[in-house]
């Protein structure tokens, strides 16, 4: 059975043999140690080394830079001995044995499903997801989205600080745990999306820097570093490959890239651009979805033909939905949520109509500086919307989730919001449930770095006015307490009680209906085709034209005082009564000619 062959990293050849390619351009020579014994590698042109060695898979190896570096790890490999600092693992990429015989699933049918494998489960690896995907089937989830599980330094993490980009963490259960992982996925029906960091890499266990200094522009700075350089070929080729790696040789069936906005590409083909063309023209037999984190609010990226069919990337994580309806379930207005917080009303109505709630405005938490673009000319699915994940709850001090932030009635309503309308829908693990246990920032570094993280974390927070006091700021969890990260993990008894069964009824109930009515109608629409309108003094309305000529209509009342109003179509959920609740929603559905 044929693999994908990327260029960096140990590939093999046949007959028990191995190449060997490592790109160093400052060096004058490498060393490649193999199972504890030396060999030299030839240098062969443009700064590449290579080696064809005879070895068994399963073998150790490392790389052995010149002037006393010592052994390094293998930045492509596939698996790591142990900690990302020890030597890597020879896997045999044909070795393991596909069971499901899967064709994927259309775009339109996604509803993600965001978790962490760490914090998951009971045992927090692959197996312990595994062993759960028959809930998420049973509730309607048609995607499940890993965190990033490429190696980084510790066993406790979320992953956005991964170091061997193509290795799948030790502590999760490695290669062959997530290839069963995706392999029971598919047999149930679920397609599996992975969070992939290509702006930068974490700050415990990269050697790039000892002796491939040309990876990086020094002068190009990033919140984590310098910035990549990745107008050169292998720089770029270690980037593309990767994208190709995961989806060919796990079969995910998309990827989503995180803060894209943090890559800073001058090339005449961008790296985002190149990258969506070559996993675009590679000819995988099922579809393969491809999306973004972006703070920018662009729309260059998600352009559709005139067919409605995403010619580079499928959609990209839409904050502001999640800011606007965070404003009005919890009237939070510190931080980046004061930019919704003149008319929130307004700014849903927005949302519902175009994507975007900021397409060009003054952000006054970026300086007053305009953020995002026109994107009404986009349709539904080209926006992945949500009420929690990772990052909008882990970034809180102390983690807190919507549920204990905000009344059921509201949490009831927004939901339905979410997953009722048009666009692509997101879940955070735990939410279908209402999870009241954290999701908080943890990491497992030690020393000097360590205590960096630990004082950085409390001092990003000094600058509101509930942590201006210092010994206050001092309560915010320590990332590096394993009770931090322990805290984290999902209470799976929690939704056999009864406040757990109410809401994971409401969310099973909601997903039945899109799949039922909504989904099979989103096809073939090309731009966002909504009309909204305002009623009383937090109602809005908002229709959408369906890709079959369908109207769908949603009428909320967002939290203010009851009124009266009506929409047409045939009702297919309803929750509370617009005339006497100030949470209430009703969401109708009229037939039209295709």
């Amino acid at each position: 059975m044929s693999h994908f062959v990327k260029s960096w990293g140990a590939e093999p050849v046949g007959d028990g043999r191995w190449r060997f390619r490592l790109w160093a351009p400052g060096a004058e020579t490498m060393g490649l140690v193999l199972e504890g014994d030396r060999h030299g590698m030839d240098k062969s042109g443009d700064g590449w080394f290579e080696a064809e060695l005879t070895a068994e898979a399963g073998a150790s190896y490392a790389f052995a830079p010149p002037e006393g570096s010592g052994q390094v790890p293998d930045p492509a490999a596939r698996a790591q001995a142990g900690d990302v600092h020890g030597p890597s693992r020879l896997i045999d990429p044909r070795a393991y044995s596909w069971q499901s015989d899967w064709r994927g699933r259309a775009w339109e049918e996604t509803v993600l499903y965001e978790l962490h494998t760490g914090t998951f489960s009971r045992s927090g690896d692959f197996d312990g997801v595994r062993r759960h995907l028959d809930h998420l089937a049973g509730i309607g989830v048609t995607a499940v989205e890993l965190c990033p599980v490429a190696q980084f330094s510790g066993d406790r993490g979320w992953g956005y600080d991964g170091v061997l980009l193509y290795a799948p963490h030790v502590a999760y259960g490695g290669p062959d745990g997530l290839k069963r992982l995706v392999d029971a996925a598919h047999e149930q029906d679920l397609m599996v999306f992975l969070d992939v960091v290509y702006n930068h890499f974490g700050p415990d266990g990269s050697y790039l820097h000892a002796y491939a200094p040309e990876f990086f522009h020094e002068e190009i700075h990033t919140p984590w570093g310098a910035g990549i350089a990745f107008e050169k070929r292998p720089v770029r080729d270690f980037f593309i490959d990767n994208a190709l790696y995961w989806l060919d040789e796990y079969r995910f069936d998309g990827l989503r890239l995180d803060a894209v906005d943090q890559i800073d590409d001058p090339s005449d083909e961008p790296i985002l651009m190149e990258l969506a063309r070559v996993v675009r023209e590679h000819g995988f037999e099922r579809p393969v979805h491809l999306t973004t984190e972006d703070d920018r609010n662009v729309t260059f990226l998600h352009a559709r033909d005139e067919r409605g069919r995403a010619t580079l990337y499928h959609g990209e994580w839409n904050d502001d939905f999640h800011h606007v309806a965070h404003v009005l379930a919890t009237h939070e207005t510190e931080g980046y949520y004061f930019d919704y917080a003149k008319d929130a009303r307004e700014d849903m109505m927005i949302a519902l109509r175009d994507g975007y709630v900021q397409q060009g405005r003054p952000s006054p938490f970026r300086d007053w500086q305009p953020r995002g673009e026109s994107s009404a000319h986009l349709p539904p699915t080209a926006f992945v919307n949500f009420l929690q994940n990772h990052d909008q709850t882990g970034n809180r001090a102390f983690g807190e989730r919507l549920t204990t932030l905000a009344e059921p009635e509201a949490v009831r309503v927004l939901t339905a919001v979410l997953l009722l309308s048009p666009m692509i829908p997101l879940l955070f693990m735990g939410e279908e449930w209402g999870e009241t246990r954290p999701f908080q920032f943890f990491t497992d570094f030690h020393g000097e770095l360590a205590q960096a993280v630990r004082e950085g974390r409390r001092r990003e927070f000094s600058s509101w006015p509930q942590f201006a006091d210092e010994e206050l700021r001092e309560t915010i969890p320590d990332p590096n307490d394993e009770q931090t990260f322990l805290a984290s993990k999902l209470d799976w008894s929690a939704h056999e009680g009864a406040a757990g069964r109410r809401r994971m009824a409401l969310v099973r109930e909601l997903l039945a209906v899109r799949a039922k009515e909504i989904v099979p109608r989103l096809a073939g629409m090309t731009a966002m085709n909504a009309s909204v309108a305002v009623h009383g003094m937090r109602g809005v309305e908002a229709s959408w034209t369906l890709g079959d000529g369908s109207r769908l209509a949603m009428l909320a009342n967002l939290g203010g005082k009851p009124f009266r109003a009506e929409i047409g179509g045939r009702e297919i959920f309803a929750n509370g009564d617009h005339g006497e609740d100030p949470w209430a929603i009703q969401v109708t559905l009229e037939d039209g000619a295709a």
